[in-house]
């Protein structure tokens, strides 16, 4: 009788193990899929310029990104005055 109640007990622990790895797996499929790593990364640059919790624009990173981006306009337009 014993030995029936291990039995029991270990394949309810092999069932419980194999539901926590199932769950890990739907997990990582779901962290892994390209739309959820996109959706991520665009909530992420969003983040960098408007304050999440109040909704506004963050002048001082949309300056700086602004500021980089005519930098390297004026970069390249030199450069190619230079070598014309």
């Amino acid at each position: 009788m014993g030995q029936d109640q291990e039995l029991s007990a270990l394949e309810q622990e092999i069932e419980e193990t194999r539901e926590r790895l199932a769950t890990t797996i739907d997990q990582l499929i779901y962290r892994a899929n390209p739309k959820t790593i996109v959706g991520r990364e665009i909530g992420s640059i969003k983040a960098h310029f408007v304050d999440p919790q109040t909704g506004q624009p963050r002048t001082d990173n949309i300056l700086k990104a602004a500021g980089v981006v005519v930098a390297v306009v004026g970069f390249f337009v030199v450069v190619r005055r230079v070598v014309r």
